[in-house]
């Protein structure tokens, strides 16, 4: 099934229109409408303040996921993609598992060949003899990045289905170009590449279900979900779910996700990269997170005057 950008911004589109016809009738009223606006301008003078902050540069794309707002700061400059690009390899493993060309799970014995940096898990295994399936080594990937886990889930699905899929949601500057700790790759150019709104159109278009259905999409965030060290998650509450995938690079920290955020949910992608302090990136990243959390969880539980509501 082949998508065009103008048929899945279409199906975000209803699918938003829907959310919002689910959500309190006091967000559809007059008042709440403009309350919220002035607390959206005030998350966008917060992340413009952050972003000017920033020693090096910083694109960041917010999306709520029940009325398709956009926040947009640099949003469609080009960034490397760091670990963030395994957001669009476990999108194409579970649909490439729903069209039967692979499957969860498919065994795998773990191969001395396969392992590469960055590899916390898989170089601690037996070779030829430690048996996972594809959907252990998605979880691998996913949890601890790591990358001889991501590097044979490359090698099952081809790295022209991942961006196969990316072409149908009509995404032009993301791409994967080449498999994790190539350095080779990366130094001849063929780095893998992304804007922050393509990545939340990503995120939405999954999290409304336009990519893989109900079944799969259920399958997708709960992979996503699993617990990671993530600079959006860390300034968040135990309680809120949330489904991101970081990535870092040596002048590069990127986090993107979905954040379950009480009755509005948000897709957030913050990328950085010229960094010179990595922590302060990280810092950063967080930052921009705490305040768009700040006005998701207020709208998404209070009445249209302000006050919470249960």
């Amino acid at each position: 099934m082949k998508f065009s950008l103008l048929l899945v911004t279409a199906s975000l589109a209803v699918a938003e229109h829907a959310a919002l016809a689910q959500s309190s009738p006091a967000h559809d009223s007059l008042t709440f409408r403009r309350n919220s606006a002035l607390l959206w301008n005030k998350l966008e003078a917060s992340v413009a303040r952050v972003e000017r902050a920033h020693d090096g540069l910083m694109g960041v794309a917010i999306r709520d996921l029940v009325t398709g707002q956009v926040l947009a700061i640099n949003a469609d400059e080009l960034f490397p993609t760091a670990s963030t690009i395994k957001i669009a390899i476990l999108a194409e493993l579970v649909r490439a598992d729903q069209r039967g060309r692979v499957h969860l799970a498919d065994a795998y014995t773990v191969s001395a060949s396969d392992v590469v940096g960055g590899s916390d898990i898989m170089e601690g295994l037996t070779p030829g003899v430690t048996r996972l399936t594809l959907r252990d080594l998605a979880t691998m990937m996913v949890a601890v990045s790591d990358n001889s886990a991501t590097n044979v889930l490359i090698d099952r699905l081809g790295a022209d289905s991942v961006n196969a899929l990316l072409v149908e949601l009509g995404l032009k500057e993301t791409r994967l170009r080449r498999k994790m700790m190539d350095l080779k790759a990366a130094a001849a150019g063929r780095e893998n590449t992304a804007t922050p709104r393509e990545l939340v159109t990503l995120l939405a278009a999954l999290h409304h279900g336009t990519v893989l259905g109900a079944k799969g999409t259920d399958a997708f965030f709960a992979l996503l979900s699993t617990h990671k060290n993530s600079q959006i998650a860390r300034v968040l509450p135990d309680t809120v779910r949330v489904a991101t995938k970081p990535g870092d690079l040596d002048g590069v920290r990127n986090d993107c996700g979905v954040v379950f955020a009480p009755r509005r949910p948000f897709a957030i992608c913050v990328m950085t990269t010229f960094d010179h302090d990595a922590r302060a990136a990280e810092d950063a990243i967080s930052e921009v997170a705490a305040a768009a959390y700040s006005y998701f969880e207020r709208v998404g539980t209070a009445s249209a005057y302000g006050r919470r509501m249960p």
